[in-house]
């Protein structure tokens, strides 16, 4: 008897195992208990590519009495249905809310998946997130994401647009969770959200905050507002508490300092070296040598070759722009 529940063991240990969202060298990916009532599936903090499928950011729930809130679901359709796969090994509780930080759709096309799944979860953003997701970033953001990955296939049609408003200083309550609200006016961009799980004492800070990868910046982010916004959590300035856990965009989670002093740091470094350059007269290629030397602890970073010079350039335009 004993003989045959081994073998059943065996068996079903197999089976979950063919079945787990696996990337191949960059191994499987599962939603963990990390932080009292929450959960997180880290995902490879790299660039979207054929190789991890689009997948890239830090899908994560709360679990509450009768559901859960979903935050960030994943980068497309194909890897939502793995990710939703996933998230029912974790917990038989339905999906009441999904929460989104910004327009970016490596964070939010996945939705899809779960609407899919969970056709009652009410899909909430900020209003710029929304309007801008739907004058053409969606789409943007779909050819990206296709080009890198070749697995956006039904990921439109529509695409998961969010139904639901939260502004600043919105308290959300859902099965007993309560919910923070912080919109920085432009950091990473003009359309992010952080959110505050009050309970467990953890802050999402989307992609206002990456380790080990350097994400790209448009005309609606700011460099001074990505380092303002860092430095005021830090501080605990503007509503922002010392929490327990600290969620990047892309990358592990971890304690205040551990997570998002490399980041500030990074950013703090290219301003520096813009102000430099600007006042020295000189081009931002002229010293891009020297910013690199500064950052040699985190040259290893994905696209940081790649997004460095182009962080540099915008730290650049917004000091002459301070300075006229």
């Amino acid at each position: 008897m004993k003989k045959i529940s081994l073998i059943i063991a065996m068996i079903v240990t197999f089976s979950l195992s063919l079945n787990a969202f696996s990337l191949g060298k960059l191994g499987e990916f599962k939603f963990e208990k990390v932080n009292g009532n929450v959960w997180i599936m880290h995902g490879p903090p790299e660039n979207p590519s054929v190789e991890n499928e689009g997948f890239m950011n830090n899908p994560s729930f709360v679990e509450g009495e009768n559901g859960t809130i979903v935050i960030d679901p994943g980068g497309n359709y194909n890897v939502g249905k793995k990710i939703v796969a996933e998230y029912k090994k974790a917990t038989d509780k339905p999906v009441l809310a999904i929460l989104n930080t910004h327009k970016h759709g490596d964070h939010w096309f996945a939705g899809k998946a779960f609407a899919e799944a969970f056709p009652n979860a009410q899909s909430y953003a900020h209003p710029n997130m929304i309007k801008a997701s739907k004058d053409g970033e969606a789409r943007l953001w779909y050819n990206i994401l296709e080009g890198l990955s070749k697995n956006l296939k039904g990921t439109d049609g529509p695409f998961p647009f969010p139904t639901k408003v939260l502004h600043d200083g919105d308290v959300l309550k859902v099965d007993g969770h309560t919910f923070k609200v912080f919109h920085p006016e432009r950091a990473h961009t003009d359309t992010d959200i952080l959110i505050e799980h009050v309970e467990s004492k953890t802050l999402w800070l989307g992609d206002n905050l990456m380790d080990c990868r350097l994400g790209g910046m448009d005309e609606s982010s700011s460099v001074h507002g990505n380092i303002a916004l860092l430095e005021d959590i830090i501080a605990q300035r503007n509503g922002y508490k010392q929490y327990d856990l600290y969620v990047p965009g892309h990358g592990p989670s971890d304690k205040m300092h551990k997570v998002i002093d490399p980041f500030l740091n990074y950013f703090k470094t290219v301003l520096k070296w813009a102000k430099t350059a600007y006042e020295d007269g000189k081009e931002s290629y002229e010293v891009k040598k020297d910013v690199a030397a500064d950052l040699k602890d985190i040259q290893h970073w994905d696209e940081f070759d790649r997004q460095m010079g182009k962080h540099l350039m915008k730290a650049m335009s917004e000091v002459e722009q301070k300075d006229m």
